[in-house]
């Protein structure tokens, strides 16, 4: 892949090779014991009671009855993270980490926001602020960090077409984007027949062009269909980026932080068809982090986190409306995990966010300040830095003591 002219301008040097794909970047005095962090954004609001189900809490199967997966142990059923909560079947990958003690779900978490607006909510969420910026908290904490190793170029990686606000910034970040990334997944062609399939003109006209597209029948009329066999299966765009974030990250002088990205997760319809497959992505990008980072990944936390979470109560076309409280998910060797993190706060009707959600308990800032303090060793008087506006404590005991 060539390199385009405005990654060229931002003074990236050197390069190495992937595959037949190359990345710009810059020479830098690392080493491979430096700490990695991945943060990955799950766009469009993850119902993280549909992902870490709270199966002990006796109020749930009042509300969503018709989205509660039967109770670990059962054919279908969750995965048991001790005894209340349960992982959705399709993380079975997070569910070995669990097992590990190498990932760690954080519940009831929310931003420091309220807006119930995607592009907002998003805004807020990556720029880390009390006010929407033009610069993210990840790239403002690349600069502490990268003038911390002496580092003036290649420290930040943005993995994608374009770099997310939240690595947007003063520091200079580097890009990467495989070949042929730029075709969309096979599940967003099936979630824009769906959204078509009762228009009399809109609907055969998707029909027919995807089967010019060699689509099955399956793929196109159900979009929950049994996925290919693993084998079969030609790895998605996610996957691919993160094995490649693997790679990169792995390598002696190579970036240290990088960002990617999954949307597939606004379920405001038939939200039990159409959830495994996001959750599997998501998944199998982390198997395939870990599976590139090869030793670097004892040294690697991923926090993955979305905008805001979903309505407590199933609406009345199968989903959950936009929410406040939801989980994030922490991975990697560097993680303390094997437990359920946050406080629960119950799902009586006086227990609920605007009697609709589940109430947020942490602050997602302080989970990412935990991370960049204690992992990154960020200074605790940069978190002011990072997250400007009122003080965030960052979250503490999230990483293995080294």
């Amino acid at each position: 892949m060539m390199i385009p002219r405005r990654t060229a301008l931002l003074g990236l040097a050197a390069s190495w090779t992937l595959g037949r794909s190359s990345l710009a970047f810059a020479d830098s005095s690392g080493g491979p014991d430096d700490p990695r962090l991945v943060v990955v954004i799950l766009r469009g609001a993850l119902d993280g009671l549909a992902a870490v189900t709270p199966y002990g809490d006796p109020d749930l199967v009042a509300y969503r009855r018709a989205l509660v997966l039967p109770e670990p142990g059962q054919e279908g059923g969750l995965l048991d993270l001790g005894g209340f909560y349960g992982l959705h079947p399709s993380l079975a990958t997070l569910h070995g980490l669990y097992g590990e003690g190498q990932m760690l779900p954080i519940h009831a978490v929310a931003g420091h926001y309220r807006s119930r607006s995607h592009f907002e909510a998003q805004d807020y969420l990556e720029s880390g602020a009390d006010e929407r910026l033009d610069s993210g908290w990840l790239n403002r904490a690349v600069s502490v960090l990268q003038g911390k190793a002496n580092r003036p170029d290649g420290y930040g990686l943005a993995m994608g077409l374009t770099v997310p606000l939240l690595l947007r910034g003063a520091a200079r970040v580097g890009s990467y984007a495989p070949a042929g990334s730029q075709h969309p997944d096979a599940d967003l062609y099936s979630q824009i027949l769906a959204l078509n399939a009762h228009d009399p003109m809109t609907g055969p006209a998707f029909r027919n062009a995807l089967k010019a597209r060699g689509f099955s029948e399956a793929s196109r009329m159900d979009m929950g269909a049994t996925p290919a066999p693993e084998k079969s299966r030609k790895p998605d765009a996610f996957t691919r980026l993160s094995m490649a974030a693997g790679q990169m990250l792995a390598t002696p002088h190579g970036p240290r932080i990088a960002a990617l990205e999954i949307g597939g997760w606004d379920t405001h319809a038939g939200q039990l068809g159409r959830l495994g497959s996001p959750l599997a992505q998501l998944d199998r990008g982390i198997g395939a982090l870990r599976q590139g980072l090869g030793e670097s990944w004892k040294r690697t936390v991923i926090l993955a986190m979305t905008e805001f979470g979903r309505t407590v109560r199933i609406n009345g076309t199968g989903g959950t409306d936009h929410g406040t409280g939801t989980v994030a998910f922490l991975a990697g060797g560097a993680v303390a995990g094997g437990k359920v993190g946050g406080t629960w706060p119950g799902l009586r009707s006086s227990q609920l966010f605007e009697n609709r959600d589940l109430a947020p308990t942490t602050d997602l800032r302080a989970v990412a300040a935990g991370v960049l303090c204690d992992h990154l060793h960020l200074p605790s008087r940069a978190v002011a830095t990072v997250f400007p506006g009122p003080a965030v404590d960052p979250m503490k005991g999230l990483i293995v003591p080294v």
